[in-house]
């Protein structure tokens, strides 16, 4: 396996594909999730500037069983032709990770999103042990997601042994905050064995040290913007880059935390409704994430006009 072009591969938009249901007995809906892929496709996304994850957070895995998720990744990696796909493998199981690394080469995913299982307050060695298991399973790439707001935080200790494992060629990089710059301390030191994909929002900061991937909700509704995102790093005008975060990014973003503060909790149920407003086929998250579509429809769509969304239907 050529893990250094699998690690140039990687490089680019990060785009979680949201798992559509239907919405009378939230089974999976097959058909809306190819039509959301081709929407992408057709308005920019391609093999030189995405990854596409199957499965993730937004994904609803945590909601899925294991063949529901093999399938939903079937789905994207079919759809998606010549575009790298990385499917999600997040698990409190290492014997459920082991089948879910099997699966992902099986079925031709270029890599899998791992993460410190949550529920047990598992040590570094626990997380480490479980990463060698998927590695010895399987030569698919692996990319550690550092999900520090539900297990243990990855440390830069961690990310030093992670350098003997082939097979991880990339991190999902955010961190706690505080004046030990933890996030740009890794990034620096490590941009050279990783590809790094900013999960944190400091696309500017990120791209400097190195990083060459970025996670980007909005290109589920707004392809285009995640194109002008990577042509505006690549020319260094960093100044633009955070401008366009704050005045079209950050909308998005404020009224997702607003949703979680307000009405409920989960992942890519505002990407949906977005997705709904532009004329994407849409669709619940399963529960316990409730429905928001009905509640923030109108603010929503004002949210997206305002930031200059293209294709809102009015």
């Amino acid at each position: 396996m050529d893990y250094a072009q699998l690690k140039k591969d990687l490089e680019g938009l990060y785009i979680t594909i949201p798992t559509l249901f239907h919405d009378e007995d939230l089974s999976i809906n097959e058909e809306g999730i190819r039509t959301h892929i081709r929407f992408l496709k057709e308005n920019g996304i391609n093999k030189e500037n995405a990854v596409l994850l199957a499965g993730g957070a937004a994904g609803d895995f945590s909601t899925m069983s294991f063949e529901e998720r093999i399938r939903v990744a079937s789905i994207v990696i079919d759809e998606a032709g010549n575009i790298p796909v990385a499917m999600g493998a997040q698990t409190t199981s290492t014997q459920e990770l082991i089948r879910l690394s099997k699966e992902a080469d099986r079925l031709g995913a270029s890599f899998i999103q791992v993460s410190c299982p949550f529920y047990f307050n598992h040590t570094e060695d626990d997380f480490y042990d479980h990463i060698q298991e998927a590695s010895k399973a399987s030569d698919v790439g692996m990319i550690i997601y550092n999900t520090f707001w539900t297990s243990a935080e990855v440390s830069f200790g961690l990310v030093e042994r992670l350098t003997k494992i082939p097979q991880v060629i990339g991190l999902k990089w955010a961190t706690t905050r505080s004046v030990a710059m933890e996030f740009e301390d890794v990034v620096y030191s490590f941009a050279g064995q990783f590809c790094f994909i900013d999960n944190d929002l400091l696309f500017p900061i990120s791209h400097m040290l190195g990083a060459r991937a970025f996670e980007v909700h909005l290109c589920n509704h707004w392809p285009e913007w995640g194109v002008k995102l990577l042509k505006t790093l690549e020319a260094g005008d960093y100044k633009q880059v955070e401008m366009d975060m704050v005045e079209e990014a950050k909308p998005f973003y404020k009224l997702w935390k607003k949703i979680e503060m307000e009405y409920t909790r989960g992942d890519g149920f505002l990407d949906k409704l977005c997705m709904e407003l532009v004329g994407m086929p849409s669709s619940r998250c399963r529960p316990p994430t409730r429905d928001i579509r009905e509640r923030y429809r109108q603010e929503a769509k004002q949210m997206l006009i305002e930031s200059g969304t293209p294709r809102v239907q009015v």
